[in-house]
């Protein structure tokens, strides 16, 4: 329960502090088309980092659930996949590393199923 909070609670820090790093580190280094991929790979890591606390409270208040737990690591999964990827395209501008992006779309997908299958089974 706690693990998912935490790491939750990191990956929020994290995306309010690349999102400002993007904002004023970033702006007039990259073209506008790379800092709006900076922004995206930073909102879903927002979101999802939202979505791992949710995990970690709901692990504290129904019985332990193996789609509950799938569901936390394929977010974080999906984090670092997805907005790491977008992270690393933005600074690098190679633009293979797109092709990485789906995988963690896919595990945020995944880890959303998950969560929906553990909350209907409760």
């Amino acid at each position: 329960m706690k693990t998912f909070i935490i790491i939750g609670a990191i990956n929020a820090f994290l995306s309010v502090a690349l999102g400002a790093f993007g904002a004023h580190g970033l702006e007039g280094k990259v073209e506008p088309k790379y800092l709006e991929i900076w922004k995206t790979g930073v909102q879903y890591q927002m979101f999802h980092a939202l979505g791992l606390i949710l995990v970690g409270i709901l692990m504290g208040q129904i019985p332990a659930s193996s789609f509950l737990n799938w569901s936390g690591w394929l977010m974080l999964i999906g984090i670092i996949l997805f907005s790491g990827s977008l992270y690393v395209l933005t600074v690098t501008q190679i633009g293979i590393l797109g092709a990485i992006t789906p995988f963690g779309g896919v595990a945020f997908l995944a880890g959303w199923v998950l969560l929906v299958l553990a909350v209907m089974k409760m």
